[in-house]
Formats: structure tokens, sequence, C-alpha cells
């Protein structure tokens, strides 16, 4: 029985294949033009409010390096990241920057996806943020969720659903 469990965690040798540099060519293009784009935002129409937080950058991995992947639908990143990030601000409205605020965060935000089959684990990062973001995130309170998460999540699935469908061997969304 032990030595069933243990050689589960051996894993199996994987055959790597050469990188396509076309496909990363594209994943580049969406991810400058997606965080260019919410960068651009924040600096000259938005220069008074927060639009980048750092799950941002996983989401870019997830949508412009991944699309096919189950976890870069646009159901999946904006209701994962919009309901992690109202999980977030409750715990911290609650319990401070706790470590109990951490935990209940991050693992209620995870809890949350699965039963809303929204699962982003960016997500979960946007919960941790919540808590853990500093004054500079934690004075947006309840706008927490909608700016800078809502807004940038928007838009990034908006540049992926552009960008994506450019390339012929790429298509975004799989399912809305």
């Amino acid at each position: 029985m032990m030595k069933t469990y243990l050689g589960k965690m051996r894993g199996e040798r994987l055959k790597r294949e050469t990188p396509d540099f076309r496909d990363a060519l594209w994943s580049w293009v969406g991810a400058f033009s997606g965080m260019g784009a919410i960068c651009w935002l924040s600096a000259h129409w938005l220069s008074q409010h927060l639009l980048i937080v750092a799950s941002f950058g996983a989401t870019s991995v997830l949508l412009y390096a991944a699309p096919e992947s189950p976890f870069a639908q646009p159901r999946n990143v904006l209701l994962g990241n919009l309901l992690s990030a109202v999980v977030g601000v409750a715990c911290f409205q609650l319990l401070g920057a706790s470590a109990l605020s951490v935990t209940l965060a991050v693992s209620l935000s995870i809890l949350l996806m699965q039963l809303t089959h929204s699962v982003h684990p960016p997500g979960a990062a946007a919960a941790l943020v919540a808590v853990i973001g500093g004054p500079e995130i934690t004075r947006l309170e309840w706008w927490y969720p909608l700016m800078p998460i809502g807004i940038g999540s928007t838009i990034m699935v908006l540049v992926a659903v552009l960008v994506n469908n450019l390339a012929r061997h790429r298509r975004y969304p799989l399912h809305w």
C-alpha cells in the first residue's frame, strides 16, 4: 500500500516536443497587447486608479500561451477572478491582514470557483492580493473586484479573443 502511494509521486518521463516558435510568438503578441492595454489605460485614462495587479501576469500565461485550457476560457477568467476578489475583500474586511484571513481568502476562493465551475488559478492570487496587497489595494475596499479585477480581466479576455483568432492555428474561446 505504501509502495503504491509513494510510487505515484515518482511521475513518468515526459517526452518534450520541439518548441513551436510561431506559437510562442503569438503568445508574446497576446501578452504584450493585453498587458500593454492595461498599462496604457492605467497610465493615461485611469491615471488616478490602479488597474494592474500581479495575478494578471498569470492570467496572461493562460490566455495567451494556453488559450485552449479550461482555466483560460472567458467564464473562468471573468467569474473566477471576480468571485475570488470578492472573497478576498470580505476576508480582509472581517479579519484584516491576518494569517487566518489569507488562509480563508485563498481556500474559500478555490471552493467557490469549483462550485461555480469557474476555476481560474490566478483568481486565488486575486483573493490573496485583496488581503496582503497593502494600502493601495485595501483602500479600494469593495471597488477592488470591479477595478482593477473586473475591468482588467475583461480587457485581457477581449485582447485574447482578438489576438488568438488572428493566428490560423488558434481558436479562442472554446466556449463562453
